[in-house]
């Protein structure tokens, strides 16, 4: 069983155990999340589209850590100047362990 789910203006496509990196939450660690944006739901043989989003999908997550992602450097240089920036970028993150995908009753859960 496997759901898209968007988050951050992302799309995922998560299965109960994954642990996701999703754009920071402001929760803390060990808190429960509820992403009910689900685009898709797969359930053995058949799959479940929204339009735009499942109603009554849900997929619950805990927060397992927060952190910042590895270095982005972005180096801009004029040609025949002497015009040089050099920026780094750590984007922050919120790890997420997907615990179950609930659908409604309307699906048969």
């Amino acid at each position: 069983m496997y759901a898209i789910v968007e988050s951050g203006g992302r799309q995922y496509k998560v299965s109960p155990g994954d642990i996701l990196r999703v754009e920071k939450l402001s929760l803390e660690k060990g808190s429960e999340v509820v992403l009910d944006k689900v685009l898709m739901v797969s359930k053995e043989d058949r799959r479940i589209f929204g339009s735009p989003y499942v109603s009554g999908a849900e997929v619950l997550a805990t927060v397992d850590d927060t952190g910042k992602a590895s270095k982005v450097i972005v180096f801009k240089q004029k040609p025949r100047k002497a015009s040089r920036k050099l920026r780094g970028h750590r984007q922050p993150y919120t790890s997420l362990k997907i615990k179950e995908i609930v659908l409604g009753d309307k699906y048969g859960t």
